[in-house]
């Protein structure tokens, strides 16, 4: 009976077809026998009969039938609330995300950090050396020196106008929450007093840079302005134009309503003008020259206008290009990538030549000409290029100018040779320490940039370059000019087997024609 008990139980605990199948045979076999002895110590209390052994295990499989069953639905039971659980916190977390609305704050940010992948690659070209603007920077202690000269400018505003500093903070409080606006969550950790204060101060600072150094003559500041010929600012020739660089990048600027409502109060009845004409004398410069004859007016720039750099990028886009508006970008379906160097293009018969304009980005080509404005570079150039493509990439209104026309240069510029080329048809001109610098700046300018091809204003220039060299003759002429006029003398060697190639040929030609026509 052990053996059938033990045989029972291995079948019990295989809930297959096949030990159904068996668990019936052993029945079968049970039932032909005799009467046997329970040989379990806990019922051995009396002999049982293997019919009623049967009807025991049959009961036992039953039970183990009935738990088999439980089991699965204990676990459903449990994923199905775990599962809920999983269902209600999403739904609370939905019901936190705010919807996205037109009058939202992220739709109104329009200076921005400058994105990781971005800064690691050139940090110090998107921080102040010398002074900070805004929140972001404000307390390093590399630009701390410049602190005390805001507070001094204040004090020199204050004594000027003859105003109390209380109407100056109340203007600020009623624009502190638009201003915050413009920038990240990370400056929800200031106070109210502090943002004020520094938008008293920077904003102070930033317009008694623009307006004294307007004025032509160091006696004209003086007289107008009331500062000595010996200002600490205005009479060093290295802290001006590091300030001017400062005042160039993305993460330190304050939006242009603040600037434009302070220059509003502390204006003087004769003081004509405004912000954006003062910002742009201010950056006129031999290397960058801001105009207003490209899409945007000076009326236009000082109210579409968001801070210093946005002014800056709109007053040097080339004429005739749209202004940056939402859902303004025209797709270019037929750009294609202009792959070719300087020199390239040269061999292939395209000539590239200087065009007179102040706006370097028009550039121009017609019928195998490709004409590019003169372009200054100094030590600031990468960090301003820099700091203008970063805004574009980051700004969801604004169409990608600049680096267009970066990307355009990395892809004509890739040795000294094109640098060269490029500098003695006075394209470009320099004041680094060579012409490899130049051609690694222009390399590097586009790392890590996302670059829209369907968005570029140099389409059509590209696409004019690349039909051109599609054509037969270009790529014959490339052929000649790489295989057989790469130095002067296989040049002179191609043209010295030529004129035997024709003397020989006039050689037999002069033999037939004295065969067929004797001498009289």
């Amino acid at each position: 009976m052990k053996f059938w008990r033990r045989k029972l139980k291995w079948v019990l605990n295989m809930p297959t077809r096949s030990s159904r199948r068996e668990f019936t045979q052993i029945i079968s076999d049970l039932e032909s026998g005799g009467d046997v002895i329970d040989d379990d110590p806990i019922r051995s209390s009396s002999p049982k009969t293997t019919r009623e052994w049967v009807v025991i295990f049959k009961e036992e499989l039953q039970a183990e039938e009935k738990q088999d069953i439980a089991r699965p639905n204990q676990c459903i039971l449990s994923y199905s609330n775990s599962r809920l659980d999983w269902v209600i916190r999403l739904k609370e977390e939905l019901n936190r995300t705010p919807p996205w609305e037109e009058d939202k704050p992220w739709l109104s940010r329009c200076i921005f950090k400058v994105p990781e992948n971005l800064r690691e690659l050139e940090p110090m070209s998107y921080e102040p050396n010398t002074v900070s603007i805004g929140p972001y920077h404000r307390g390093n202690t590399r630009v701390k020196d410049m602190e005390q000269h805001k507070w001094r400018f204040l004090r020199q505003v204050l004594k000027r106008t003859k105003h109390d500093v209380e109407l100056y903070l109340l203007a600020m409080s009623k624009l502190e929450q638009q201003t915050r606006q413009c920038y990240t969550e990370t400056v929800i950790a200031m106070d109210s007093r502090e943002f004020i204060e520094m938008m008293l101060l920077d904003a102070c600072f930033v317009l008694e840079i623009l307006r004294t150094t307007s004025c032509s003559s160091v006696k004209g500041r003086f007289r107008r302005y009331g500062y000595s010929k010996g200002d600490p600012i205005f009479n060093s020739p290295r802290l001006l134009p590091s300030i001017k660089n400062d005042m160039l990048k993305l993460e330190n600027q304050l939006p242009l309503f603040v600037l434009r409502e302070l220059f509003k109060i502390t204006s003087s009845p004769d003081e004509t003008g405004s912000v954006t004409q003062l910002a742009l004398h201010f950056f006129n410069s031999p290397v960058f020259r801001p105009s207003n004859h490209g899409p945007y007016s000076i009326k236009n720039m000082e109210r579409k206008g968001l801070h210093l750099l946005h002014v800056f990028r709109n007053s040097i886009l080339p004429l005739g290009t749209p202004p940056d508006e939402p859902g303004n970008k025209e797709l270019q379906s037929q750009f294609k990538p202009m792959i070719h160097s300087v020199t390239q293009l040269k061999n292939s018969g395209i000539k590239v030549r200087k065009k007179e304009s102040d706006v370097f980005m028009d550039i121009h080509y017609k019928n195998g000409l490709l004409k590019i404005p003169p372009l200054l570079i100094n030590s600031s150039t990468e960090s301003i290029f820099l700091n203008l493509m970063a805004f574009e990439q980051c700004y969801p209104f604004c169409r990608n100018y600049v680096t267009s026309y970066a990307n355009f240069m990395d892809r004509l510029i890739n040795s000294t040779q094109d640098v060269e080329y490029l500098h003695l048809k006075g394209i470009i001109h320099h004041r680094l320490g060579s012409e490899e610098d130049v051609a690694l700046l222009f390399n590097r300018l586009c790392r890590q940039i996302v670059f829209d091809v369907n968005d570029c204003y140099l389409s059509q220039v590209t696409s004019d370059v690349t039909k051109y060299l599609e054509r037969s003759w270009p790529k014959y002429r490339t052929t000649l000019n790489h295989e057989y006029f790469r130095h002067p003398w296989a040049f002179v060697s191609f043209f010295a087997a030529a004129f035997l190639i024709l003397l020989t040929f006039l050689q037999t030609l002069y033999a037939i024609l004295g065969y067929h026509i004797p001498h009289s």
